[in-house]
């Protein structure tokens, strides 16, 4: 079976929050929902949790403090130590305002890269083609219409039914679009 999604267009925000939420209470899982501004609300109407990316920024900020703290023990303190300027590097807590900008920087590093390749991994990036971003009647989403999509992977989801309840609520379109075709 071909991967399609089924969208509807509606007019203003309440609608399409309207929409929503007799989508969900009628088991209809809401994949995705476009449109040219943030709709306030919308999130906990189709279930859009809140992400885990900084719980691993976190995680990993500390992982990179961590390691700036072991490495500069080790290269500073234990394998070379320098006595520079007189000031001998013979223990860490007497040298600690020098390595504070090395640790400040190992953490902010790798604070940047959980950041990043966590939000490749949670959005399923690299995508690079999604038919229904270029469909004709779709590029009205940044400017003044509301869509709500629905894929064809849903359980329950049957064209037809899925296209009716659609017009129900009110979508001014419903139209579907394949994604995909499997081989």
């Amino acid at each position: 079976m071909a991967d399609s999604v089924i969208y509807a267009v509606y007019e203003d925000p309440e609608q399409l929050k309207d929409g929503a939420r007799k989508l969900v209470s009628n088991g209809v899982k809401v994949k995705d929902v476009f449109s040219p501004f943030p709709v306030h609300g919308i999130d906990p109407i189709i279930g859009v949790t809140r992400t885990r990316l900084a719980i691993a920024s976190f995680m990993f900020g500390l992982t990179g403090l961590a390691l700036a703290i072991l490495g500069i023990t080790y290269f500073m303190i234990w394998d070379w130590p320098m006595n520079i300027g007189g000031k001998p590097n013979m223990t860490l807590y007497q040298n600690i305002p020098a390595f504070v900008p090395v640790m400040f920087e190992l953490t902010v590093l790798l604070c940047a890269f959980a950041c990043g390749f966590g939000m490749w991994g949670l959005n399923g990036m690299p995508r690079l083609s999604r038919p229904l971003l270029a469909h004709d009647r779709f590029r009205r989403a940044s400017q003044d219409r509301f869509y709500i999509v629905i894929e064809s992977r849903d359980p329950i989801f049957e064209l037809e039914k899925t296209r009716a309840f659609l017009a129900s609520l009110g979508g001014s379109v419903v139209d579907e679009v394949r994604e995909s075709v499997e081989d």
